[in-house]
Parts: C-alpha cells; sequence; structure tokens
C-alpha cells in the first residue's frame, strides 16, 4: 500500500491506518507537498516512532506509484486533493491500484460534498455504525463511488487510560468557533478554572503553532488571541501528541474535536461545550445524547462529564469485530482486474475545480501564495478604477 497524505490530521490517520493493516503488508508513506503541508515537527508527532515520510510533488508521488506499483492507494486528503490525485496524478496506472480514502475524525451530520470529492474511491473508510449508515444512504442517492467500510479510528484502540493528574486539557478546534469573542469567551472561562484552582494545570492544547500550516484555517489564533488580551490569567500551551497531554489529565473540554473520543477512551471526565450551539455548523452535532454537553459556566466550576455507555456503543465505540473495512479491501485487490469506482465530478462543469486543485499539487506553495496575492491587488486595483 502507497498512502499519501497532505495534512496534519490526515497524516496522522493515514500512519494509523497504516499500523492497523495485517502484518506483512508492505507499505510506503509520503506526504504531498501542498500550502497546507506539515512541519518537520507536526509530521513527527503524526507518525510516532515510524520513519518520517518525505514531503514531495504531486510528479514524485505518481513517479512512486509507478516504480512500486502498488495494489492499493490510500489518498489521505483533503477532498479537492483526493479527486485531482485519482482522476489525473494517478490515472492510467497499470494494473490500476484499488483506492481508498476517508475521513480522519468525526464525520455526522455524513455531507454530499465528502462522498462527491472521494467519489472516484473503491473504498470510503468511515468510523461509526451511524456513519456508515448515512453515508451508504448519500452513495444509494447520489450513486457513484465503491464500499463504504467501518473501521475504528485508529487512537481509539485499546490501550492506556489517563494515569490521573492536575491537568485540565482544552483541544481547539480550528474552524469553530468562529467569532473572536466566543474565543476570547472560552479563554476566560478557563482562566477562571485555572483561578479557582490553583493547584490545576490548565493547558490550551493547540492544533498547530502560530507559524505552523494545518488542514484547516484558524484565523483567530488562541495562543496569539491570549497574547493580544493581554494574558489575563494563568494558562499555558502546548501542541505535539493529544495522548500525551490526556496521560496527566483529570478534565478535557472542547467545542468540537475529536479528541474528546480519546479522552473518552482514556477515562478521562470531559465536556462539550453548548455555549455557541450544537448543530451542523459547530460540528458537535454528533455529542447530543452523549452526556458531556455543557457550558462555560460549568467549566469554569471544574464540572466534566462521564458519556453514555449507550451513546458510545453507537459513536466510535462498537466493538472490534464489527470493522469490516480490511475485509472489503482485501476482496477488491483480490477481484481485480474489476469495474472501478466511477466518480461523479468527471464532467465538464467540474473541470476548472479540478485544474485549481492540480495547482495546489503541483506548484510549489511560496508561488502560489505569491500568485494568489498578486490576483487580489489586481482585483482590488480593478475595483478601484470601476
Amino acid at each position: 500500500m502507497l498512502a499519501v497524505a497532505d495534512s496534519d490530521s490526515y497524516l496522522k490517520w493515514a500512519a494509523c491506518l497504516l499500523a492497523d493493516l495485517p502484518e506483512g503488508c508492505e507499505t510506503e508513506l509520503v506526504v504531498v507537498r501542498t500550502p497546507i503541508a506539515p512541519s518537520p515537527e507536526q509530521i513527527a508527532a503524526a507518525v510516532g516512532d515510524r520513519e518520517p515520510p518525505p514531503v514531495v510533488s504531486a510528479r514524485s508521488v505518481r513517479r512512486a506509484a509507478e516504480r512500486t506499483r502498488p495494489d492499493v492507494i490510500l489518498v489521505a486528503c483533503t477532498g479537492p486533493v483526493v479527486d485531482v490525485l485519482v482522476a489525473e496524478v494517478f490515472a492510467g496506472l497499470r494494473p490500476r491500484p484499488v483506492f481508498v480514502s476517508g475521513l480522519p475524525g468525526i464525520s455526522v451530520p455524513a455531507t454530499e460534498k465528502a462522498w462527491l470529492f472521494r467519489s472516484g474511491c473503491d473504498l470510503f473508510v468511515v468510523h461509526s455504525e451511524r456513519e456508515v449508515a448515512e453515508f451508504s444512504a448519500i452513495a444509494d442517492r447520489l450513486g457513484g463511488g465503491g464500499a463504504v467500510g467501518l473501521a475504528r479510528l485508529p487512537f481509539l484502540r485499546p490501550g492506556a487510560l489517563a494515569q490521573g493528574g492536575n491537568r485540565v486539557v482544552f483541544a481547539t478546534q480550528a474552524k469553530v468557533p468562529r467569532q473572536r469573542e466566543e474565543r476570547e469567551r472560552i479563554l476566560l472561562a478557563l482562566a477562571e478554572l485555572a483561578a479557582q484552582r490553583p493547584g490545576l494545570d490548565v493547558v490550551v492544547k493547540l492544533r498547530a503553532l502560530e507559524d505552523e500550516r494545518q488542514t484547516h484555517n484558524e484565523r483567530h489564533h488562541y495562543q496569539r488571541l491570549w497574547r493580544e488580551m493581554g494574558e489575563p490569567g494563568r494558562l499555558s500551551f502546548a501542541a505535539g501528541p493529544m495522548h500525551d497531554q490526556l496521560a496527566r489529565a483529570a478534565g478535557f473540554v472542547t467545542v468540537s474535536s475529536t479528541a474528546a473520543l480519546e479522552a473518552i477512551a482514556m477515562n478521562v471526565p470531559s465536556l462539550v461545550l453548548s455555549d455557541f450551539g450544537v448543530n451542523a455548523d459547530m460540528i458537535n452535532l454528533v455529542f447530543e445524547g452523549s452526556d458531556l454537553v455543557g457550558t462555560l459556566d460549568d467549566l469554569a466550576a471544574g464540572d466534566f462529564r462521564t458519556a453514555s455507555a449507550v451513546w458510545c456503543a453507537a459513536n466510535y465505540f462498537h466493538p472490534a469485530e464489527r470493522d469490516d473495512w480490511a475485509g472489503l479491501l482485501t476482496a477488491l485487490v483480490i477481484s481485480r482486474p474489476r469495474v472501478p469506482a466511477k466518480s461523479l465530478l468527471d464532467g465538464p462543469e467540474h473541470a476548472a475545480a479540478r485544474r485549481r486543485a492540480r495547482l495546489r499539487v503541483e506548484v510549489p506553495p511560496t508561488m502560489l501564495r505569491a500568485g494568489f496575492k498578486a490576483k487580489r491587488r489586481m482585483r482590488r486595483y480593478l475595483k478601484a478604477l470601476n
């Protein structure tokens, strides 16, 4: 299997999936160069003990596929990059490999957009019975694509539990909440908790440092925001593996983060904030009925909870024997030649979007950013003329 990732979260997911393959499988992992490619520090944190993968151009990825002739290519990338890699960069490989893709975290509610971008793949991997049902319904309605497979999120495998400690961990989410004022309220509630409990070490766990890229742009970075607020309290900020923070945690809090599942798996009392809504826009709809939903006031008071066992069984903590992705993958490899998955984005109306996506994987990021800046300046200039 050749695995290709394009960002920090997808790289971590890909590395974990490779580690879960049956013994004897040969694997190679690379990062395709894009504007959101992870830094060396992010790469090291994502792959753990594995040899850090190289960051290479799309042409180099194609050459790697031609050289190794993989049975399977895992395209662990953001949607537009998945589409352009499968449809164009890897087009014409002989024999055609099985293309696998998926989503690296919580994917409820399932979206048509996620399916469309990955409809050229033979296997789409998700991580709960609910996600399988929702994406299968989308597949039945829209067509395209291949099988929908179930795999427990790799970092939720049985493992070490938290040892207990004096740490409260807030897991940030790049996309939500969107407003600066909302993020300030979270930081102030964390600072109040730290003030009320001097023995607690309250940590803001960052997805990336200020100068690092991540899967989604973060307009109001928490560490920068805290500095601009004048640091009105006692908080610390950390990057790196979430597991290291949770191992010493007495409590965990987030607005919306897959890390909540990791906290549940490690028996860390948790809290999912509802002050800004519990809905699809906040990417936390899945936590309805989990018994974890609470408010900023609960956070300031240190009121953390234990997840409902019924909710866990339906959401990401299903029995291991329910996982079928590896079996589906094996069957796809054995059955070659076969009818490949059909992408729903092959029409001429999608050609321009594919060209833009191809620029992301073929043009060096510095040149791409310079081009975008020049384009914005030209638009402003033309607007002024009008």
